[in-house]
């Protein structure tokens, strides 16, 4: 939940300086002091004024505000984020029992540590970086004529000049020197061969996956809350949270009058497990737009209307003194949970349909966790998903279509997930709801239209509207 960031500069003058003035963009994200390293020079310490100021006269150079930078041979480590292994000290360990080959180092930790992470390495002459399997730690990349850089979030990079940003792709490790970046695949998602299995040993296999997800996502705290909608995918986190031991807190968040909100209520009380209830107005959306703008720093509509509701169980699950929200994200594309699935089976057939979920699982980088994770981060709250855990996202793909999707008229969906639900004890009335979007359950998207219509505009316009007045110079830095 906190930032990284990490440059190049071409001209070997002034690295760390440019670390700085990023970090500070960053600041929102922060949760200690940033630290800052230059290459070949010692811990920077300076306040961050002076450092941005000032000559360092460093060609590389690496920056966080939110952990400790690790010791390496003739190199400093800066890892962001959370791995989920049972040792609490594993990074360090490996670093320091390997210390003489940073590089296999780095291609190990991508390999076998799974988690939510990115980690950049700086030498004197290069930086390493990497990101998680899954990409579910932001990460961005660029460079101009003078420097190449790396950052958690893109605002960082067009501060210091670089507006034609990418995503860093997730499981590589790229290199980082006076040729700009070069990348090398190391733990990269691929679609695994179909299984024969039955709907039950499958159901019974996911379920033990994703009590083992769980445990290791909660095994830091004994507190948690859960993003819950009282539907599927929130009610079987819900679930299994509690079945770990930890304080279960749910929380759900709507628009006045939302009937999604009964349905909320009905399914705690039906779970055993406290809710707390949050709704908001027509003007609340309105007044939190840009920030949410500001933090997704892209203006899509769709992708407005799912953050929102994020944004607020991140604030509440702030306001609550919570350091961990647990969410069901992405269940749906593993699973088969949305509606144009039926489309492409009724017009291409199962197999296609197992390829758009492998392929829909490999983007979510960019389609869902690049937009949830900083919205929660704002509220220095930890975004831990259960579902998106590499050995639950490998044995989902490899499940028959079958087992997610009956037919081209199936409107249930995600079969073997629902049986996952009854073996649980989850009740039919939960494990067979119908799928209903975010943005639509908690009447985010309608309240959006209304403040368009209001102003004379289409939705998109007026998101489009709301953006260039956040970020002026939009039209350069949405490529």
């Amino acid at each position: 939940m906190g930032a990284i960031a990490a440059a190049f500069d071409k001209k070997g003058t002034n690295a760390p300086s440019t670390v700085a003035t990023m970090l500070k963009e960053l600041a929102h994200r922060g949760t200690t002091t940033p630290k800052i390293v230059g290459q070949p020079s010692t811990f920077i310490t300076q306040s961050m004024d002076t450092l941005t100021k000032g000559r360092t006269y460093s060609k590389t150079a690496v920056g966080t505000n939110s952990s400790e930078p690790i010791l390496g041979e003739n190199c400093i480590w800066i890892f962001e984020g959370q791995h989920f292994h049972p040792k609490a000290s594993i990074i360090h360990q490996i670093i320091h029992a390997t210390r003489h080959q940073p590089l296999k180092i780095a291609r190990h930790i991508l390999k076998d540590i799974d988690g939510s992470y990115t980690f950049a390495v700086a030498f004197p002459n290069k930086i390493l970086v990497g990101r998680d399997t899954m990409g579910t730690s932001p990460l961005y990349y660029g460079e101009n004529q003078t420097i190449s850089a790396i950052a958690s979030e893109r605002k960082s990079l067009w501060k210091i000049g670089i507006l034609n940003t990418q995503s860093f792709p997730p499981g590589n490790l790229a290199t980082m020197n006076q040729k700009g970046f070069t990348f090398e695949p190391v733990s990269i998602l691929k679609q695994p061969p179909q299984k024969k299995i039955k709907i039950f040993e499958a159901a019974k296999h996911l379920q033990k996956l994703l009590e083992e997800s769980t445990r290791e996502r909660v095994s830091d705290v004994d507190r948690v809350a859960v993003a819950f909608s009282g539907g599927l995918d929130s009610s079987i986190v819900a679930v299994l949270t509690k079945l770990t031991g930890v304080s279960t807190q749910l929380i759900s968040v709507g628009l006045e009058g939302q009937s999604e909100i009964e349905t909320a209520k009905d399914a705690a009380e039906t779970l055993e497990l406290p809710l707390t209830l949050q709704t908001y107005t027509l003007a609340d959306v309105e007044s939190i737009l840009p920030k949410v703008l500001w933090l997704m720093e892209e203006p899509d509509p769709m992708k407005v209307g799912v953050a929102i509701p994020i944004f607020w169980s991140a604030q509440v699950a702030a306001r609550l003194r919570y350091r961990v929200l647990l969410a069901g994200q992405g269940a749906d594309e593993l699973f088969g949970g949305y509606h144009r699935y039926l489309t492409i089976y009724a017009k291409s057939g199962a197999e296609k349909v197992r390829q758009a979920l492998y392929n829909d699982t490999a983007i979510s980088y960019k389609t869902n966790f690049q937009r949830d994770q900083p919205v929660c981060a704002y509220h220095k709250i930890e975004l831990r998903l259960p579902f998106v855990d590499t050995k639950v996202v490998r044995f989902a793909l490899s499940l028959p279509i079958n087992l997610k999707i009956k037919s081209a008229q199936d409107n249930i969906r995600k079969r073997v997930l629902r049986q996952v639900a009854k073996n649980l004890g989850i009740p039919a009335s939960i494990a067979n709801k119908p799928k209903r979007a975010v943005q639509f359950a908690t009447g985010v998207d309608k309240a959006l239209k209304k403040l368009a219509k209001r102003e004379g505009l289409t939705q998109h316009s007026y998101i489009n509207k709301v953006f260039r007045e956040v970020y002026p110079n939009s039209e350069v830095k949405q490529k």
